[in-house]
């Protein structure tokens, strides 16, 4: 399923949903599924990426970890009020209005980290700007979204964390490396 050789970790930064929201984001994908085929992912893997950064060693994970840790990131806020596709990788997801105020931080959020980032040796994001979204479906045979309707959902956050992924048998199992400081805001 991956190549990534062993003792190395693939990472990414990401906002997780509190339980609540994550509960009603594994409904909205029940709701979806028999329209749409494909795989529900787990209420425990619903994130929100704000950097990939794949393959890492596990001391380049503990430098991230650190750096992670020391940064103040602000509390925020958004509202998940639709749903879109990916047709390459067969995904549906939910995501904010891009041009709402909660998206616009979110983008800022992502520039941020990756301002950090680039200084360590990651070269940065493979799209920019961040389109934020929450996968809620992977490898959906249909993609038809359009008329779908998502009642908006309100998610607030309290900085975000870095995360390692383990391939497995029934998808990848998430661990959370480390979570960032809370107060004002480093950019």
């Amino acid at each position: 399923m991956t190549d990534t050789p062993a003792g190395d970790l693939r990472l990414f930064f990401a906002i997780f949903p509190p339980p609540a929201v994550a509960a009603r984001l594994a409904e909205a994908a029940a709701a979806i599924q028999p329209r749409c085929g494909g795989r529900i992912a787990r209420a425990a893997n619903l994130h929100l990426t704000l950097a990939f950064l794949g393959r890492a060693t596990p001391e380049q994970a503990e430098e991230l970890a650190a750096l992670t840790r020391a940064t103040a990131a602000p509390d925020g806020a958004f509202t998940l009020d639709r749903y879109g596709a990916f047709p390459g990788a067969h995904a549906v997801w939910a995501g904010p209005d891009p041009d709402s105020a909660g998206a616009g931080q979110l983008r800022e959020l992502a520039d941020g980290l990756w301002r950090r980032l680039r200084p360590l040796g990651w070269p940065g994001p493979d799209v920019s700007p961040l389109r934020p979204h929450v996968t809620l479906l992977h490898k959906a045979e249909r993609l038809a979204v359009d008329g779908l309707a998502l009642a908006p959902l309100r998610w607030r956050h309290r900085g975000y964390a870095l995360a390692a992924s383990q391939p497995g048998p029934e998808g990848s199992v998430y661990r959370i490396l480390a979570r960032t400081a809370q107060g004002a805001a480093q950019n």
